[in-house]
C-alpha cells in the first residue's frame, strides 16, 4: 500500500527520488529528507496544538467575560 506523502510547507504532494533518498515536492519544490519530514511533521503539529490551545483559553477567557460577575 503505497500512501501519499504531503509537503508540511504547502501541501503539496510529494514525489520520493529512491536514487537519493529525498522528497520532492510537486509543487513549491522543496526538499525533505524522510528525517527532516518527520521533523517538519512534528514542528508543524506542534504549532497546531499550541494554536488549539490558545483558542480554548479566549473560548474560557470570553466565556468568564460574559457570565454573571458577582
Amino acid at each position: 500500500m503505497n500512501q501519499k506523502k504531503y509537503c508540511p510547507e504547502c501541501g503539496g504532494e510529494l514525489h520520493y527520488d529512491p536514487a537519493n533518498k529525498i522528497f520532492i515536492c510537486k509543487s513549491c519544490g522543496r526538499i525533505y529528507t524522510h528525517e527532516q519530514l518527520i521533523e517538519q511533521r512534528a514542528k508543524v503539529m506542534s504549532e497546531i496544538h499550541e494554536e488549539d490551545q490558545n483558542k480554548k483559553k479566549k473560548k474560557e477567557l470570553l466565556k468568564w467575560w460574559l457570565s454573571e460577575k458577582k
